[in-house]
């Protein structure tokens, strides 16, 4: 991935100043310490910067719409105390001017706002985007003393910059030996050109390779800038992209569109971790639990053996075998000669009834045993659903929906909508579940009686719903699309053959109290694929 640059910035801010400067704040939010989203409004429409200050994908840029929900910015409930700073000294300011120190990835804006003496007050508003040093800072610019910061640096972090309200406000260290490569005529090393010279970052030495120094120099004034993106990169000077490349509109849209994909695939491996952390535990602990149950039922079911005793001594009864310790007896299903350990405090009829007693008590264990492993498959087979769904997600609204079906019951959010991805095969609209959430809307609010439902046997998946209109039979062939995708999506790998089971919604049930996503059926058919 690549780090935003002197560059870059240089090109947003003049692509941008016009809008920037005279600018309104209307609004100041905060989703993490780490970034900042501030509404401007100027020349009749609004616009939100955003401000990411992430120490590994640090960046400016302003927001759309789409790129907004990609982020998936979450606002709390009560603003951190940096966002409640801004807006009591920023709410309604107007931006003078907007500035970028030389060959610094510094912004400053230069603000207006008015005091509750209605006099005006100047402040400037620092965006640093400088790696693990990035920051906010907010100062006067009478006095520079800094009035706060996203986030303070004291003496124990650092020894060369503090940062944090009440001192004055100082740029970094300046770069010691680097020259001014549009003042350089001499020869090039490009291998060592960030480090020789101011404003040059790795990313765009790397670019420069083979080019002379007037082309380099051209590119340092800013001009032929065509932003453009190519093989999981971005630069400004598209043209110096090597292989497929894709033109953007400004510079703008490419720092937008690249970072917030960034963020999206992060974000999505970040909570994918959290919920397989989570599912992986829970399905640790029940198939432990399972495996324990079916050892000790294994070893102490003794039903059909305690059964047999007592039938055997009731029968021989008549052998007046009494008080004694053990009895062996022909087995008259068998043939062969039988064992039985007795109490010689009784008779051989009063050891049967105490037989016939252990058989129904360990008749009663069994039936407890096998009800709580029926229970403990089902709660396995619904994790197993549940992990499939986690490693598919393919974006964070998917995730959350899982992660709000793991929560305690009286803690999740009612009437959340939730959507279903939808084919369309032959003329026929088809739904597919990408988990457990969307997988119970498919059967109770999409699904009427006549439609066909479909689900992978004997592995986790998806449950696909062919709506089924016209309450006709479909052809064999859509029957057979509809069974690929119910494969497609579930967890038998791609070149394994498995059965695929459908039915009429009619003959599906959902049993009260059920995990969600789990069904029951009847009446159903089995295609290969």
């Amino acid at each position: 991935m690549l780090n935003i640059d002197y560059l870059t910035l240089r090109a947003f801010l003049n692509e941008n100043m016009d809008f920037l400067v005279n600018a309104r704040i209307q609004k100041i939010r905060q989703s993490t310490p780490r970034d900042l989203v501030i509404v401007l409004r100027n020349n009749g429409q609004s616009r939100k910067l955003y401000i990411n200050i992430s120490p590994d994908i640090y960046h400016i840029c302003f927001m759309s719409e789409s790129t907004e929900k990609k982020r998936h910015l979450i606002y709390p409930k009560n603003p951190p105390m940096f966002c409640m700073l801004l807006r009591k000294y920023l709410d309604n300011a107007k931006i003078t001017a907007v500035n970028q120190p030389y060959y610094e990835r510094i912004i400053e804006f230069e603000l207006e706002a008015k005091t509750d003496f209605d006099a005006n007050k100047k402040y400037i508003l620092a965006v640093e985007l400088m790696g693990k040093h990035s920051n906010i800072v907010l100062y006067t610019k009478e006095n520079s003393l800094i009035v706060g910061c996203a986030h303070n640096v004291g003496e124990n972090k650092s020894k060369i910059r503090e940062m944090y309200g009440g001192i004055p406000y100082v740029y970094p260290p300046s770069a010691q030996g680097k020259k001014d490569f549009l003042r350089y005529f001499g020869p090039v090393n490009y291998d060592t050109m960030p480090e020789d010279f101011l404003g040059i970052s790795k990313s765009f030495a790397d670019l420069c390779r083979g080019k002379s120094a007037e082309e380099i120099k051209d590119c340092l004034e800013l001009k032929n800038i065509k932003p453009a993106f190519g093989n999981n990169v971005y630069s400004i000077f598209g043209n110096l992209l090597q292989g497929e490349k894709e033109f953007t509109n400004s510079v703008n849209e490419m720092i937008d569109r690249y970072y917030a994909e960034e963020q999206c695939e992060r974000q999505v491996k970040v909570l994918k971790n959290a919920l397989s952390a989570i599912i992986l535990a829970r399905y640790k602990k029940v198939k432990n639990s399972l495996s324990k149950i079916k050892t000790l039922r294994s070893r102490r079911d003794n039903t059909e053996k305690y059964k047999s005793y007592g039938e055997l001594l009731t029968a021989y009864a008549y052998m007046n075998k009494n008080y004694v310790k053990e009895v062996i007896l022909p087995d008259y299903n068998t043939g062969e000669d039988i064992t039985i350990p007795l109490d010689e405090t009784l008779t051989m009829i009063d050891n049967a009834k105490w037989y016939f007693k252990l058989y129904t008590k360990s008749k009663r264990t069994r039936e407890k045993t096998e009800s709580l492993m029926s229970a403990l498959e089902t709660g396995k087979e619904y994790l197993e659903g549940v992990i499939y769904s986690i490693e598919k997600a393919e974006n964070i609204e998917i995730l959350e929906e899982i992660k709000e079906e793991l929560q305690p019951e009286d803690t999740k959010e009612k009437n959340i909508r939730t959507e279903a991805v939808q084919f369309n095969i032959c003329g026929y609209t088809v739904f597919v579940g990408r988990n457990n959430r969307q997988n119970d809307y498919i059967i109770s609010k999409l699904a009427k009686e006549d439609d066909i439902w479909f689900h992978i046997k004997g592995h986790a998946g998806s449950h696909v719903l062919l709506k089924n209109i016209d309450k006709t039979d479909p052809s064999e062939n859509v029957i057979f699309e509809c069974c690929k995708l119910a494969k497609k999506y579930s967890s038998v790998p791609e070149n394994e053959k498995a059965g695929v089971i459908y039915t009429k919604r009619k003959y599906i049930r959902k049993p009260p109290g059920a995990n969600p996503g789990y069904v029951t059926y009847k009446n159903e058919k089995e295609i290969y694929i």
